[in-house]
């Protein structure tokens, strides 16, 4: 108990910013800039471990409790984050729920023309329409897209929000904040207009992923098509027959070069899919879609920018 005591003795002189996934902590340290030893800030999804699938240690609500800014997404993975914050000890903690401060500009998981639901997915979505009353009350219930980070221009809205809340925390160095936060919203914005130039140029405007899709605010932003095997939050892992073949004869009436998968990907239902065309030579390229971001990826020099700068060449690679 001693050695608990003063440990955190000794993390309570320094402010702590917890953050879950990786895109906001590499935000916040950005908007930290020089100043980031003069707190503690912790991701706790670090392992690759993705969102959908992480469930907070002991010691990762213990940290939670007792920080003085806490940042989550904000979705259905995220539903014990309620009752964490219920029980936290630290009652003057600022908390963002990245969703919340995109309002409006959040969208609705989406099931396009192709894509496989879960078994779980459609008796959520009540297909058996003997249920009656119960199938209307399980449409109110809208599943919204968890993967925010994928839009640089939420990013710009989210450090923003950051950049405020840090600047609450050490209003002595706000100007810092604040001019850091802007050079780094600047940044997003160059790379946003490089999106839109690429897409702009492009001789074709839809993908197709041989895999999940987190990428809908992404391609909402540049105006893309897309047909995936499952939608973003999908748990699936094995294409029916009838995914592959739809994929496949999208690839060939489109006249498609490229197959697209996430990080991580076995790459298995692309090949597969790749098999199924006519051409049968489609290059199969990954988009990264910073899930499943580890601590040695991040002792390796990982950062958000970097990652979506290395997404737009791979998007040129498919668009064109």
């Amino acid at each position: 108990l001693m050695m608990i005591v003063s440990a955190s003795a000794f993390a309570a002189s320094k402010k702590s910013i917890v953050c879950t996934t990786y895109p906001e902590y590499d935000w916040v340290l950005n908007v930290l800039g020089s100043r980031a030893s003069a707190f503690n800030v912790t991701l706790l999804q670090n392992k690759g471990t993705d969102l959908h699938s992480y469930q907070p240690s002991v010691q990762d609500i213990a940290k939670i409790s007792v920080s003085d800014l806490f940042v989550y997404v904000g979705g259905e993975s995220d539903e014990w984050v309620e009752d964490v914050l219920q029980n936290a000890r630290n009652k003057n903690m600022i908390v963002i729920n990245m969703m919340e401060v995109l309002g409006d500009a959040v969208r609705e998981e989406e099931i396009v023309e192709g894509m496989q639901e879960s078994e779980e997915h459609e008796h959520e979505h009540g297909h058996d329409h003997h249920e009656g009353e119960a199938h209307d009350h399980e449409h109110e219930e809208a599943e919204y897209d968890e993967h925010v980070w994928l839009s640089l221009r939420n990013a710009a809205v989210i450090t923003q929000a950051l950049s405020e809340a840090v600047q609450k925390l050490d209003s002595k160095n706000a100007a810092t904040y604040k001019a850091n936060a802007e050079a780094y919203i600047e940044k997003l914005g160059k790379l946003d207009a490089e999106f839109q130039a690429a897409v702009a140029k492009a001789e074709t405007k839809t993908l197709v992923f041989a895999d999940r899709f987190p990428f809908r605010y992404l391609a909402d932003d540049y105006g893309l098509k897309y047909y995936a095997a499952f939608a973003g939050c999908s748990a699936e892992s094995e294409a029916s027959f009838e995914t592959v073949i739809f994929l496949a004869k999208k690839i060939d009436e489109l006249a498609l070069k490229s197959v697209l998968t996430i990080e991580k990907s076995d790459k298995k239902i692309a090949k597969t899919v790749v098999s199924n065309t006519k051409a049968k030579n489609q290059q199969i390229l990954e988009m990264d879609s910073l899930q499943s971001v580890t601590q040695k990826d991040i002792k390796g020099g990982k950062n958000y920018l970097d990652a979506m700068k290395q997404n737009l060449a791979v998007l040129k690679a498919a668009l064109n």
